[in-house]
């Protein structure tokens, strides 16, 4: 099958028109026309290859609505028409523990990528969603309940499940006292799903500039972290925050904003952290985590939950042909809050 896509073809040049062969359909395989791609920050930093790992050609995208064009003979979940979802992961071992449990992102032999990941069976490399169609292992593929909008439902898939499993796995509910470092594609869906859950949300930023913005996406308050006796006073507050920062940075500041017990789970960073005083934790039995996206259960959840409260992130729609515009103004931090691509202008 040959698909027409964007890729990146080095970490110096903008993305352009490609053209790949895929593997024909597996019995387990759901073939999909792409309606829409969310463009994350990790699209950018891969296509860049910031991280050191990136396989070029690289077509990008992980936060996928599609709607089912073929489908293997053993599908069993779905039919040609549907609606349909893929995220950040598109197989896993299927057999160890962790994939038992619904955690197949902890796979212990490693989740495949949806993009620039090597396919289990036959060593290709994954392309993913900035493409006309893709095909994906019926196991990882989601289904989008009704009613859920699709054309802003794209990066649910990456920047919503993200926020949302820590949410859940750290047992927000009803008056849960939730801080949220950072407002951007992450930050702006954790206060989202943060309120749905019940919380009180208080956005920590360093300046006032997105208090208004804060306070419409339904914060209770804003918290600036350069005002030194507003971060005093606000000591012991939180039961969770939830730091979606995507740079290094100090979290000494931010850890006596804890309760006892409390913990602070980094989701945004990828790499080193700056040397941190280990104070506040021993003194307050506090805890700094991580977390990486979700399972498929607990994605198709979301989905569920975003569908029944009305929950969609904030999106700038724009053609395929803009996306280096797009990625210059992810950059600088221009977007309010996530792009996402209109596959239905893509005509090459």
């Amino acid at each position: 099958m040959t698909i027409s896509a964007y890729a990146a073809t080095s970490s110096e040049t903008p993305l352009e028109p490609f053209t790949f062969e895929h593997r024909e359909l597996r019995n387990n395989d759901v073939a999909m026309e792409v309606l829409y791609c969310g463009v994350c920050h990790s699209d950018l930093h891969m296509a860049r290859n910031d991280w050191g790992m990136t396989s070029y050609p690289l077509v990008p995208g992980h936060e996928i609505i599609g709607r089912v064009t073929a489908i293997g003979s053993d599908v069993t979940k779905y039919k040609i028409g549907d609606s349909v979802a893929v995220g950040c992961m598109v197989d896993s071992c299927q057999n160890c523990d962790q994939c038992h449990a619904g955690n197949e992102q902890y796979c212990r032999h490693e989740m495949t990528a949806t993009y620039n990941s090597p396919d289990r069976q036959d060593g290709q490399i994954t392309r993913g969603g900035y493409a006309k169609q893709l095909i994906a292992r019926e196991e990882f593929v989601l289904r989008v309940p009704d009613g859920l909008d699709l054309s802003r439902a794209a990066p649910l898939l990456c920047a919503g499940i993200t926020t949302y499993s820590p949410l859940r796995n750290w047992n927000v509910r009803q008056g849960t006292r939730v801080g949220i470092i950072g407002m951007g594609g992450l930050g702006h869906m954790a206060i989202k799903l943060a309120i749905g859950m019940g919380a009180e949300v208080t956005v920590i930023s360093r300046s006032k500039r997105k208090e208004a913005d804060a306070l419409r996406l339904g914060a209770h308050k804003v918290l600036i972290s350069t005002d030194e006796s507003s971060m005093q006073a606000a000591a012991n507050s939180f039961d969770l925050i939830i730091d979606t920062v995507p740079y290094t940075h100090n979290l000494d500041p931010y850890t006596p904003l804890l309760d006892i017990d409390g913990s602070l789970v980094m989701v945004g960073q990828i790499g080193p952290m700056e040397a941190q005083s280990s104070v506040p934790l021993i003194m307050g039995r506090r805890r700094v985590a991580g977390s990486l996206i979700g399972g498929i259960p607990e994605t198709q959840e979301m989905l569920e939950f975003c569908a029944e409260k009305n929950i969609l992130p904030d999106c700038e729609m724009i053609r395929m042909d803009q996306i280096n515009e797009a990625f210059e103004r992810l950059e600088k931090g221009d977007v309010h809050y996530r792009f996402v691509i209109d596959m239905a202008s893509f005509n090459s």
